[in-house]
C-alpha cells in the first residue's frame, strides 16, 4: 500500500509517494509552480532530458530497453517529435517515471529525476524542493527512532511482568492428590480443573463481581487447549477410564500443550525483541 507525504515548496503543495521501489515526487504538483503554459511532454521531448533519463535508467534499471531508448534519443529535440510518459515507460521499460490513476493520480518521478525536473521550474524552486525533502526525511527518521526507542523500552519493562504472568496464571498447575481424588459432578468441571485448577463455582467465589464464567476470561491459547481437552476427554470416557484418572491425564496434557503454545507464540518473540 502506498504511503504519501506532502511538502510545501514556495507555496506549492507537492505529494511524495513512498513505495517499495523508492520515493516518487509528483511532477503534476510541481507544474503548478511554473509560470505560463508548460507540459511534462515538453520536458520529455528535450534531448538533454532524454539523455539524463537514459543514464539514470541504465544505472538503476537492469530491464531498461536500450534499443528503444536509442531510437527515442535520435528523435529527441525535433520540432515534430513528441512522446508521453506512458509511451516512454511502455517502450523502454522505464521505472523512473510513471503515470498513475486513482487517489494519487498524476505523473510521478523518482526523487533523482524529480530534482532534475525542478530546474525546469526554476533553480530556486529546485533548491527549496531539496531543502523541504531533506527536512521531511529528518523528521521521519526522528519519529521512527523515537517510536523504536519507546517500543524497545516498553518491551524491556514488560518482559518480567509478562513472563511472571505466564508462570503464575497461564501454565496450568499440577493438581495435588486431594484435588485428583475428588469427584466432580460435571464433566465441564473436570476440564476446568485440568486447565484452570478450579471449578466453575470456585472461580465465581473468587470473582464475585465478575460476569460470565472462567472460560469467558480465558486466553486464546487456553481456549485452544480446552477444545483439545474436550475431544480427548470424550475419548477417555468411551474407554471407561475413571474420572479421577482422566483428570490426571487431562491435567498433564493441558500443561504440556500450554507450555508449547506459550513457548512458540510469546516467549520466543520476547527473546527476539531483547
Amino acid at each position: 500500500m502506498n504511503k504519501s507525504n506532502k511538502v510545501n515548496v514556495q507555496g506549492t503543495e507537492i505529494t511524495i509517494l513512498n513505495e517499495n521501489s523508492g520515493e516518487f515526487i509528483s511532477l503534476t504538483d510541481m507544474l503548478k509552480a511554473k509560470d505560463g503554459d508548460f507540459f511534462i511532454s515538453d520536458w520529455l521531448r528535450n534531448r538533454n532530458t532524454v539523455e539524463f533519463l537514459g543514464v539514470w535508467e541504465t544505472v538503476n534499471n537492469p530491464n531498461f530497453n536500450y534499443g528503444e531508448f536509442a531510437t527515442i534519443r535520435s528523435h529527441a529535440g525535433l520540432n515534430s517529435y513528441k512522446i508521453s510518459v506512458k509511451e516512454w515507460v511502455d517502450k523502454t521499460n522505464a521505472i523512473g517515471l510513471k503515470a498513475t490513476a486513482g487517489r494519487y493520480g498524476g505523473t510521478f518521478a523518482h526523487i533523482d529525476i524529480a530534482f532534475e525536473f525542478g530546474m525546469w521550474i526554476s533553480a530556486e524552486f529546485k533548491v527549496y524542493l531539496i531543502k523541504e525533502y531533506k527536512r521531511l526525511q529528518t523528521e521521519e527518521n526522528e519519529r521512527l527512532n523515537l517510536e523504536w526507542n519507546f517500543q524497545r523500552t516498553l518491551a524491556k519493562v514488560n518482559y518480567k511482568i509478562h513472563t511472571d504472568a505466564i508462570k503464575d496464571n497461564i501454565i496450568p498447575k499440577v493438581l495435588d492428590k486431594q484435588q485428583t481424588t475428588l469427584v466432580y459432578a460435571s464433566e465441564a468441571d473436570v476440564l476446568n480443573m485440568a486447565l484452570f485448577g478450579m471449578t466453575a463455582k470456585q472461580w465465581r467465589d473468587t470473582k464475585p463481581g465478575e460476569k460470565g464464567n472462567v472460560r469467558d476470561y480465558a486466553t486464546i491459547q487456553q481456549l485452544v487447549v480446552l477444545s483439545n481437552l474436550e475431544s480427548i476427554n470424550a475419548m477417555l470416557i468411551a474407554q471407561s477410564i475413571p474420572q479421577n484418572e482422566r483428570l490426571i491425564q487431562l491435567n498433564n496434557i493441558a500443561i504440556t500443550q500450554m507450555k508449547s503454545l506459550v513457548d512458540n507464540q510469546h516467549i520466543k518473540q520476547l527473546h527476539l525483541n531483547e
